[in-house]
């Protein structure tokens, strides 16, 4: 039974490769349970980075998600909810035609974040109660389209987004099966690039004493790094990977074909066509920035949305 000091509040997110939803219930001043994650891949953000415009068949994919979460919110007596929309919504042209509909099939206003207010979320949900030794944290936000990066200790102090993510770099580069070295070497090259300008606005990230990597791509890599078959929140949230291992991954990856990627434990066949473009942008992360390890968390945007409703942001 729900105590008279209990709430249930949710967020949705819809992505620029999958639409998510948390529903978490408050349970004391500084903590909240977890009721449901849920996750779809819905590829909103495909062929954005070329188009600037959503593809119908790609609205309705995520419009068909959002009233199959209906059910979840309804069944779990949700008392507040935020809707938020990211990267491939900012980019595209034709973006009121989706808010409009996402608006009509769920009956919430979305929110369009920013990037800052994504690395500002993002920073948030993974540094909630961890350990104050941690700190400085650098967090980064891999995501489809974009990548935010954060910096803090107790709050987070810089933040910058940068248009690199899995899906964009995929388009954009690898297109042969399996990719061809002038093709990763073009999209490093690029990511490097951008990777300048967040060390031009994230002016501490070299005082960082902790990096944390949040978003499916690192999800994904500490699975296969691991070897697990199925995906097991404990044994993937604050899981530390190390350089070394994360270049092994990227180079079977960056050079297996599409189906020997999929023969990878915990290797999804809905994210192994933009998987390359993700693990080059983290391998870069760890080269450029020099970091050794990364801690992986699950805890995330979703997260942070749930901690600003229940008062903690």
């Amino acid at each position: 039974m729900m105590s008279l000091n209990s709430r249930i509040v949710a967020a949705i997110d819809c992505g620029t490769n999958s639409t998510r939803l948390l529903i978490a219930e408050k349970t004391d001043e500084n903590r909240y349970e977890v009721i449901l994650r849920r996750q779809e891949v819905t590829r909103l953000g495909a062929g954005v980075d070329a188009s600037r415009e959503l593809k119908p068949e790609a609205m309705d994919r995520v419009l068909a998600t959002l009233i199959s979460f209906q059910e979840d919110l309804n069944l779990s007596s949700t008392q507040a909810v935020r809707v938020v929309a990211t990267s491939a919504v900012r980019d595209a042209t034709n973006r009121d035609i989706f808010l409009e509909a996402a608006k009509g099939v769920t009956g919430f206003e979305i929110e369009l974040l920013s990037g800052e207010e994504e690395a500002e979320l993002s920073y948030l949900g993974a540094t909630h109660e961890m350990e104050r030794g941690e700190a400085p944290y650098l967090i980064f936000d891999l995501g489809g389209g974009s990548t935010e990066f954060a910096y803090g200790n107790d709050t987070c102090e810089e933040f910058f987004s940068t248009d690199v993510g899995c899906v964009r770099i995929s388009e954009k580069f690898i297109h042969s099966d399996p990719p061809l070295p002038e093709e990763l070497s073009a999209a490093l090259s690029l990511i490097e690039l951008h990777l300048n300008d967040v060390e031009q606005a994230v002016t501490k990230i070299a005082g960082a004493k902790t990096l944390i990597g949040v978003a499916g791509t690192v999800t994904a890599m500490a699975m296969i790094e691991q070897g697990l078959q199925e995906y097991s929140y404990d044994a993937v949230h604050h899981y530390r990977m190390t350089k070394e291992a994360m270049e092994e991954v990227f180079r079977i990856l960056a050079t297996d074909s599409r189906e020997n990627r999929l023969t990878n434990p915990g290797m999804e066949e809905d994210r192994v066509d933009v998987i390359v473009g993700g693990v080059c942008v983290l391998i870069q992360i760890m080269r450029q920035f020099g970091f050794s390890e990364c801690l992986v968390s699950e805890r995330d945007i979703l997260d942070g949305l749930i901690l600003q409703q229940l008062g903690e942001g």
